[in-house]
């Protein structure tokens, strides 16, 4: 049976992205050096995800809901959680992932509506340096 991939605001989102059992990972590649990111958020480039699938199962274990997206949600968010959900499924093991979302109008639609944003460097986010947009 194939997982669904379902989709979710930035408004939902937003409660949620604090919680320890949800991890945001962002899939865009070169942007998020510049534009910033979502705090808290796994920064896993769409270009070389395919073959980094397995260290994301390990950087993730204990969650149960994951929320992918790029610049807009348009393509390489949703082509990479639809790939993780066929990786887990081919591994007959979803690791307690339970749910995998898309956010939709991605990083760009988070930024526009005044979400908080961090401009870290690092690869997982830890979000201490998060402000909010306006």
């Amino acid at each position: 049976m194939s997982r669904t991939v379902t989709y979710i605001t930035d408004t939902r989102l937003l409660p949620m992205s604090c919680r320890p059992n949800v991890a945001i990972v962002d899939v865009r590649d070169h942007e998020r050096q510049y534009d910033g990111h979502i705090p808290g958020s796994l920064h896993y480039p769409s270009g070389t995800f395919g073959n980094r699938m397995s260290n994301l199962v390990q950087d993730v274990q204990g969650k149960d809901t994951l929320v992918f997206h790029c610049a807009l949600s348009q393509v390489r968010g949703p082509n990479c959680a639809r790939m993780f959900a066929n990786y887990l499924e081919e591994r007959n093991d979803d690791g307690g992932i339970r749910n995998i979302m898309v956010l939709e109008n991605g990083y760009n639609g988070w930024l526009a509506t005044g979400k908080p944003i961090c401009r870290c460097t690092s690869t997982s986010c830890d979000g201490v340096s998060a402000r909010l947009t306006a």
